[in-house]
């Protein structure tokens, strides 16, 4: 009868399972306390016959070792399954969470700075609140000089007694080149990458902010031609190797001679469609040799050096890129516009 009962109990303990670490001390205080199963039996084992004792004695140790190894097995599950549930953060929502991309501007710009930094110009990076002396008057703008209204400066202090002390938004990166060039001495080459404001009215078309990448180059015996090549290279990179590229006389005040570059339309590969107006060219920045009196300004010996300037903006480099329409989408940080860069990062 007690080896029934055994055999039975055998059973049991080899089916034995638990989901949690309370489901094992349950099972342990049945079968292995002092008023558990198996501690019964062993009070029943005084009734057993002499001659069968030691049969009953062996399988009663062998349910007990049985029942010691199971309920460890199961307390071991119960611990791994406990601390990987320690793991998750059970406040988090339920939904997938949606990595970012990169902003469209910020990816054209990396571009621009990776084109130019493999050949060999280094980044520096100026303020965006500076003095009218580097944005504009060490860049060759008099005071009275009919070019400053050629950008709509935002001035934060004005001075009528003397303009070289205001202080304004800068409106173009190209003062970042004078607080450099007045800190180090030939030879430079260097870009400046940065946000520029002009008070224009926002549409489609003009913002009052905008992005902006300008280059700088001074050494000895620096000529135009570097400057083609170095062009060139950079719009054959960025859309494409058969791209091509032409140089319009254009004005700047701190360039001599200065040039606008146009590329071939990459969208309809130069033979006109109403991007590129039916021309063909799209003009992308503009460029020129460095004025001696803007060296002159920094502390640059103009008869010893010579430099080449070149600037662009990384909104028209997108447009033409992604085609963006609409300027205004750059910085209203739609989702669902910005989504569609994903590909792009």
């Amino acid at each position: 009868m007690i080896l029934d009962k055994i055999d039975e109990l055998l059973k049991e303990v080899s089916n034995l399972s638990a989901k949690n670490a309370e489901d094992v001390e349950r099972l342990r205080l049945k079968y292995l306390s002092k008023k558990g199963e198996i501690n019964a039996l062993m009070a029943d084992f005084r009734n057993v016959a002499a001659d069968q004792k030691k049969a009953v004695g062996i399988k009663i140790n062998e349910l007990k070792q049985n029942a010691i190894s199971k309920i460890n097995e199961l307390k071991e599950q119960a611990e791994t399954a406990q601390a990987e549930s320690d793991d998750i953060d059970l406040t988090r929502t339920a939904y997938p969470i949606q990595l970012g991309t990169r902003h469209p501007l910020t990816i054209v710009k990396n571009q621009i700075i990776d084109i130019f930094q493999r050949m060999g110009f280094s980044l520096a990076e100026g303020p965006e609140v500076d003095d009218d002396q580097h944005v504009f008057t060490m860049l060759n703008f008099a005071a009275d000089h009919p070019a400053r209204d050629m950008q709509d400066t935002f001035f934060i202090e004005q001075n009528p007694n003397d303009v070289t002390k205001n202080i304004l938004l800068r409106s173009h990166t190209s003062g970042d080149q004078s607080h450099y060039m007045e800190c180090h001495q030939p030879p430079l080459r260097i870009l400046c990458p940065g946000r520029v404001y002009r008070n224009e009215a926002i549409s489609a078309r003009a913002h009052c902010f905008f992005h902006q990448v300008e280059g700088l180059y001074v050494d000895k015996n620096v000529s135009f031609t570097d400057l083609k090549q170095v062009l060139l290279t950079f719009a054959r990179e960025m859309f494409g190797p058969d791209t091509k590229i032409r140089l319009r006389p254009s004005y700047f005040p701190f360039t001599e001679p200065s040039a606008e570059m146009d590329i071939s339309c990459n969208i309809c590969g130069g033979k006109g469609c109403a991007f590129c107006k039916h021309t063909g060219w799209v003009e992308i920045l503009g460029c020129g040799m460095v004025d001696p009196n803007v060296l002159e300004a920094c502390g640059i010996d103009s008869a010893v050096y010579t430099g080449y300037a070149f600037g662009m903006g990384v909104e028209r480099i997108t447009n033409l890129k992604y085609r963006v329409a609409d300027l205004r989408m750059f910085s209203e940080n739609d989702v669902r516009f910005l989504r569609e860069f994903e590909s792009a990062n």
